[in-house]
């Protein structure tokens, strides 16, 4: 008898935890602040009468890594048995990843802790809940990989046609939306390369072009890092390579 109302009472005092999170770039651009998270979170809390409820907020934090000081100190009061329910706005405030995701649900199982998204109307405390999560999650996955499969092959595509896209490289000018090698540029560029293949430094490639009288595309003066970046460089590398 004791035991149970022990166990009674450490359901109750489990708390509900709602988690927000923006990124730099979403606070720049997306509109989803940190207070609109808040006060949804709150308002879902309030409509499903959960009680002992607590709000934190990550700010400029990436969801790439579950490595965030705010989430860190979450899941440890997870472990620790404090909390019941973790509500989040939306899935991608708590993870892009299927790995991490999988990883949290695996954690949240073990300590008996439902997981609740507001907008994607899910909850975990069901199997049809984890079942539906899960789905989304790699799905969600599955459309950022062909993104960015799409992305690489068109960028691709660009450089096979000196097409521009993002800054200048060294050994060219920009034409409308066409890279032209620049002759003198290009000499230097040559040199460069062969002195990179010969097992010169980058420090030493730097003092060449700087008695060259060569500018950089960015800066005034040549250092090993501005000449790693131009050599490592996509177009560099395919153009040096035909």
């Amino acid at each position: 008898m004791k035991a149970r109302r022990k166990n009674q009472i450490t359901a109750v005092q489990r708390s509900t935890v709602g988690y927000c999170r923006v990124s730099t770039e979403e606070q720049a651009t997306s509109g989803v602040s940190l207070a609109a998270q808040e006060a949804r979170i709150g308002a879902y809390c309030a409509a499903m009468g959960l009680e002992g409820v607590s709000i934190v907020s990550e700010r400029g934090a990436s969801a790439k890594s579950l490595e965030r000081p705010v989430l860190r100190e979450l899941l440890g009061r997870v472990r620790a048995g404090e909390v019941g329910t973790v509500v989040v706005l939306k899935l991608d405030r708590l993870t892009r990843s299927v790995r991490d995701l999988a990883d949290l649900l695996d954690l949240f199982a073990k300590y008996d802790v439902a997981l609740v998204s507001v907008c994607e109307h899910l909850d975990t405390s069901s199997a049809a809940g984890r079942l539906v999560l899960n789905v989304m999650a790699t799905v969600g996955q599955w459309e950022r990989e062909t993104c960015a499969e799409r992305t690489a092959t068109a960028l691709a595509h660009k450089r096979r046609q000196s097409e521009v896209y993002g800054s200048t490289p060294f050994g060219y000018r920009r034409e409308a939306a066409t890279l032209i090698p620049e002759p003198s540029e290009q000499l230097a560029l040559r040199e460069a390369i062969r002195m990179d293949r010969g097992g010169a430094s980058f420090r030493e490639i730097a003092a060449m072009l700087t008695k060259r009288g060569v500018q950089p595309k960015r800066g005034k003066a040549w250092w090993a890092s501005s000449v790693r970046a131009m050599l490592r460089s996509r177009i560099v590398l395919e153009s040096a390579a035909a």
